[in-house]
């Protein structure tokens, strides 16, 4: 499994840009972690908007139209 780091920029599958700002343990399971990311973009709820994922899930792939691929892709450390 890869290494995410806070500061690292992250593009989702569907073209968006992101900022990791937290890295932390899921307080309900502490053997699960999760990443905290911000959005590098303006949308309807303004800029900055907070997402919370899964470690698992944010390292995962995406299956579109039979082609597999991830569903975040670093693109600046």
């Amino acid at each position: 499994m890869k290494e995410i780091k806070i500061g690292q920029k992250y593009r989702h599958f569907k073209g968006k840009d992101y900022e990791i700002i937290a890295l932390a343990r899921n307080c309900e399971d502490p053997d699960q972690k999760i990443v905290v990311y911000k959005a590098l973009y303006n949308s309807e709820f303004g800029f900055g908007q907070i997402w919370i994922r899964t470690l698992e899930e944010f390292l995962g792939i995406k299956e579109i139209e039979g082609q597999k691929i991830p569903r975040f892709e670093l693109i600046e450390n």
